[in-house]
């Protein structure tokens, strides 16, 4: 018999509300226990499957559930099978079909995956920098040794930038003839600094000013005596 158990909220482990639904596969092995040990076994065995779905759920965290499908199917089928063997009933399988989450779960969800995957990317991208730098280190190696590479590789690029008809066409110098010449304007005298003019001589000190004096006051003339005439 092929029987739906109906969705169940369970609040698992790490407090989150789920609805999971499931199914399970059974069958009648014993009719007379089916019919004498319980009224209605297929009601019987339903209720037990409910129970027992919200029970077993509840111990594990989210995790778990989502990871370890297998064995809470298990576990499932284990305990319901030995509930229901006193009614002659054989559970064979019980599988956990739906895990419903909620929306802020599955938007925690989706940024979490995010993250992780943003975190290999930077992290491959680091070991790429890494394997590259160490291969240039040993081009740099193999230069030093033998500086005619350098002028193969000079021509080389020559080429390429050549094949793509670009109307630019860059020369190469020999790092020899540069070399030379940067030590050559450094081996020049710098010109030396024109001759400073002497000092001007001290202006004089300045004279001292003394009083304007006084205008004299003018003197009064003589006047002549009533009388006096000669």
């Amino acid at each position: 018999v092929t029987m739906d158990i109906p969705a169940q909220e369970v609040i698992t482990k790490d407090n989150v509300t789920v609805r999971v639904n499931a199914v399970a596969y059974f069958r009648v092995i014993d009719p007379n226990a089916a019919v004498v040990n319980v009224a209605d076994y297929i009601r019987a065995t339903s209720q037990i499957a409910q129970t027992t779905l919200r029970s077993v759920l509840g111990q594990g965290a989210l995790d778990d559930l989502l990871s370890e499908r297998e064995m809470i199917n298990q576990e499932l089928q284990r305990i319901i099978d030995e509930q229901t063997e006193p009614w002659g009933i054989k559970v064979s399988i019980v599988e956990v079909k739906d895990v419903e989450l909620p929306q802020s779960m599955q938007r925690a969800m989706a940024r979490q995956a995010e993250a992780e995957r943003e975190k290999r990317a930077k992290i491959i991208h680091a070991e790429g920098e890494f394997q590259a730098s160490q291969q240039l280190a040993a081009a740099a190696e193999v230069i030093n040794r033998n500086p005619v590479t350098i002028q193969l590789r000079y021509l080389q690029t020559l080429t390429e930038i050549g094949a793509e008809k670009n109307t630019t066409v860059v020369f190469p110098l020999p790092i020899d003839l540069i070399g030379s010449l940067l030590g050559g304007q450094n081996g020049r005298s710098e010109p030396s600094a024109p001759p400073t003019r002497p000092a001007p001589p001290p202006a004089p000190p300045p004279r001292p000013r003394f009083p304007d004096p006084e205008p004299e006051e003018p003197l009064p003339f003589p006047t002549e005596a009533p009388g006096d005439d000669r």
